[in-house]
């Protein structure tokens, strides 16, 4: 199994009720993204951090293998979600890959 690990800044010219809303279409559209995408096992966002947090939304996601994480990241679905909900609202993005 692989897991797929983003932390996202949003945009700092966001409003906070803009946040919220950018935060919910994220977590609603990679959600949405479960059963669609071969080899894809969980995924999960989250977007309620404690205060100590420095990012805004974080995509815990597992895969059979390294192959369905390369087949998920060029999935026209994955590229529609990550295109319109996440990549215009976002400032930073970190990722880890690994095998668990």
């Amino acid at each position: 199994m692989v897991k797929h690990i983003i932390l996202w800044q949003l945009r700092d010219e966001l409003s906070q009720d803009e946040k919220e809303t950018v935060k919910a279409g994220i977590k609603e559209g990679l959600e949405a993204l479960s059963g669609k995408i071969p080899g894809l096992l969980s995924i999960h966002v989250y977007t309620s951090g404690l205060p100590s947090s420095n990012a805004d939304v974080m995509l815990d996601s597992a895969f059979e293998d390294e192959a369905a994480l390369k087949g998920y990241a060029v999935h026209p679905e994955h590229v529609a979600v990550a295109d319109g909900k996440v990549r215009p609202y976002t400032k930073t993005r970190l990722c880890m890959d690994f095998e668990g």
